[in-house]
C-alpha cells in the first residue's frame, strides 16, 4: 500500500468534540381558574313560615335511587324447574331404552336356547331312530326287557 522507503506520519487532525445543550425540565404549571357560569340558572324558592319569616334558598332535588337493575323475562327458578323436569324425562327415557334393551337380549337369548334344544333333540332323534344305528355297538329292546333291582335281564 504504502512504498517501503517513505517515512509515514500519522496526520494530525483538529477534533471539534461537541457537548449536548440540556433543555430545561418541564414544569407543569396549573391553568388559571376562571368563573365558570352554569348552563342552567338554578330556581330559588322563598318560603314564608308561620310566623311571617321568609326563608330563600335554591331547591334542592331529592336523591334518585338507582334503577334497579332489569329482570330477566323469565326467572331463574322456573328455569332451573324446567331443565331439572328435562333431565328427569331424558332418565326416564334411558330407563325404559335401557328396559327394553334387556327384554329384546332376554328374548334372543331364550329363542338361542330354543334352537340349540331343537337342533339338538333332532339330532338325538335321527340316533335312535336310524335304520341303520350304531352297527358295532349292543342293541338292547327295552320293551323285552325284564328289570329286577336295577340289574337288566334280557
Amino acid at each position: 500500500m504504502y512504498p517501503e522507503h517513505t517515512p509515514h506520519v500519522p496526520a494530525q487532525r483538529a477534533v471539534n468534540v461537541h457537548q449536548p445543550t440540556p433543555y430545561p425540565p418541564a414544569v407543569a404549571v396549573p391553568a388559571p381558574l376562571a368563573p365558570v357560569q352554569p348552563n342552567t340558572v338554578p330556581t330559588v324558592a322563598s318560603i314564608v313560615l308561620p310566623d311571617g319569616r321568609v326563608v330563600t334558598g335554591y331547591a334542592i332535588n331529592p336523591a334518585q335511587p338507582e334503577p334497579l337493575a332489569a329482570k330477566p323475562a323469565v326467572s331463574r327458578t322456573a328455569v332451573n324447574v324446567a331443565l331439572g323436569g328435562l333431565g328427569f324425562l331424558a332418565v326416564c327415557g334411558g330407563l325404559l331404552l335401557l328396559t327394553s334393551f334387556i327384554a329384546a337380549l332376554t328374548a334372543f337369548i331364550t329363542q338361542l336356547i330354543t334352537l340349540a334344544a331343537v337342533i339338538f333333540g333332532g339330532w338325538i332323534a335321527v340316533q335312535i331312530f336310524s335304520a341303520n344305528g350304531h352297527q358295532g355297538g349292543t342293541t338292547v329292546n327295552i320293551r323285552k326287557a325284564v328289570i329286577k333291582r336295577n340289574k337288566f335281564y334280557s
